[in-house]
């Protein structure tokens, strides 16, 4: 189970409701609802790790704690 910060809004632009993985550069998801981006956001965690192991990427350890906003 990973343990990164997951943070989840509403998009009007889109319309939906998007995931940001902000510990791993790149990783986000979307969903129609709340559970369902949160859903694939676990999914998109799951293949970002898989795919850097694949490479040899560095894979940042969660930080276990909520992260500082600007």
């Amino acid at each position: 189970m990973n343990k990164y910060e997951i943070i989840i809004f509403w998009s009007d632009e889109d319309q939906t409701f998007i995931a940001d993985v902000p510990e791993l550069p790149g990783c986000m998801a979307h969903g129609i609802t709340h559970d369902a981006a949160l859903t694939n956001a676990k999914e998109a965690i799951d293949l970002w790790v898989k795919t850097a192991k694949e490479f040899g990427d560095h894979i940042p350890e969660p930080k276990g704690h909520r992260l500082a906003y600007a």
